[in-house]
Formats: structure tokens, C-alpha cells, sequence
């Protein structure tokens, strides 16, 4: 079992403090690819929190009998192995999602961040505190996944949610600027892909370096109270 203050750190760590989208910069190739709109770039990263879980899950519950020579390909063996199950499942359930993200569900195997988390922190904790970490990891790249489609989304041909008809049937996209939108072709092209993440990126750095600074000036997280202005107005 985990303690509440452990479950807020790994969540704090995994949807903030390391996001791996914004933070880490891991993961770019799907990030940059698939966010074209909010359904495609969603469904990718809930596929990613997926195999990130069940991967931490199975190596935690066996690090014990894997030997540390060989934890690499042992590693990559069990996620290849999560990954085509889910790879499976997609094509079973949600064929149409399927065929519009094609390769990208079966490159989960490679992508560095199911990798690095096996081997930095399930390979090292319980099975609890690991599957926690694998799903607060997963759905960090989940909000930078569904924030960069919506925007390019958004910016590109004036909907959200277009192709949500794939998971809902009988659903359709919603007509933010209206029919008569023009749309803007390059924010769903490759070069706005790099310019909405480059944006996102410079934003969290920023909050991120605002957030630490107020830290460093108030280390106890409390509000000054009414008895310390007097008492430096006294020594003065």
C-alpha cells in the first residue's frame, strides 16, 4: 500500500513536476504526430496510460526474479507483449480509431517513456506505487496530448472533438467559428505542430519557474500572519 502523501507526490510528479510531454520532452514523435485533433491525440495517450500501467504493474510483481543483466529485453518483452494486446483490442472495438492511428499504437513498444518509467521507478517499487506511477505518468502525457489537438484543432479547421463519431457512433464534432470558418491549413500541419508545442513548452516554464519562485519566498506555504508586519515594523 501507498501512503496519501506518496500518492501525491507520484501524482504531482507525473502530472506536473516530470510531465513527460513538457517536461522531459520524451515521447515527441507521437505527441507531434497523432495531435492533429483532441478524439486522435486522447485515444493515443489513454492507450499509452494503458500499457504504462499494466507494464509497471507485471515488472514490479516480477523484479525480483528478473536478472539485472538481462532487465532491458525482459523489459521490452513485456511491453511489446501489452502493447500488441491492446493493439488487439483496438482493432476488435474501435476499428475505425484503429485505422486513423494506424502504426502509432503499436510504436507504444518503443516509445521511451513506457521504457523509462519501467526501468527508473517499477523496476525499484512495489507493484501499487508503480501502477500508480505508470497511470499519473500516462495521463500527464494525456492533458499535453488533448490540450495541443484542441488547439491545433481548434486554430486549424474551427471543431473540437471531430472523429468523435469513431468512439460514439450517432455523436458529431462541435462547430466552434461556425461552417463559414475558413480554417488555417498550417496549425494541422507538421510546422504547427512544433509552433503549438513550442508554446505550450514556453508556457509551463514559465508557471513552472512563477510556482517555484513564490515557493522560494514563502518555503512554508503559509500566509504571513498579522503579528509579523508588527514585529518588523517594531524593529524598525
Amino acid at each position: 500500500m501507498i501512503t496519501a502523501q506518496q500518492f501525491r507526490e507520484i501524482a504531482h510528479n507525473g502530472l506536473w513536476k516530470q510531465n513527460t510531454g513538457l517536461g522531459q520532452l520524451l515521447g515527441l514523435c507521437p505527441i507531434l504526430a497523432v495531435s492533429t485533433s483532441m478524439v486522435n491525440a486522447t485515444s493515443l495517450g489513454l492507450a499509452t496510460v494503458l500499457a504504462m500501467a499494466l507494464s509497471n504493474l507485471v515488472v514490479a510483481s516480477l523484479r525480483n526474479f528478473i536478472p539485472y543483466e538481462i532487465r532491458i529485453p525482459v523489459f521490452i518483452l513485456i511491453i511489446a507483449a501489452l502493447v500488441t494486446v491492446i493493439d488487439l483490442l483496438f482493432n476488435a472495438y474501435l476499428h475505425s480509431l484503429y485505422l486513423v492511428l494506424g502504426i502509432f499504437i503499436p510504436l507504444i513498444v518503443t516509445n521511451c517513456i513506457v521504457l523509462a518509467r519501467v526501468e527508473a521507478y517499477a523496476a525499484k517499487n512495489g507493484a501499487i506505487a508503480s501502477t500508480v506511477d505508470g497511470v499519473m505518468m500516462g495521463l500527464g502525457l494525456v492533458w499535453v496530448l488533448a490540450l495541443l489537438g484542441g488547439l491545433r484543432e481548434l486554430v486549424g479547421s474551427g471543431t473540437l472533438f471531430s472523429g468523435i463519431e469513431m468512439i460514439i457512433p450517432g455523436t458529431s464534432p462541435l462547430q466552434v467559428f461556425g461552417d463559414d470558418y475558413p480554417g488555417f491549413l498550417i496549425a494541422i500541419l507538421p510546422p504547427g505542430a512544433f509552433f503549438a508545442l513550442g508554446c505550450l513548452i514556453a508556457a509551463y516554464n514559465s508557471i513552472k519557474a512563477r510556482l517555484e519562485a513564490r515557493a522560494r519566498r514563502n518555503p512554508s506555504g503559509g500566509a504571513p500572519t498579522e503579528a509579523e508586519p508588527a514585529a518588523e515594523g517594531a524593529a524598525g
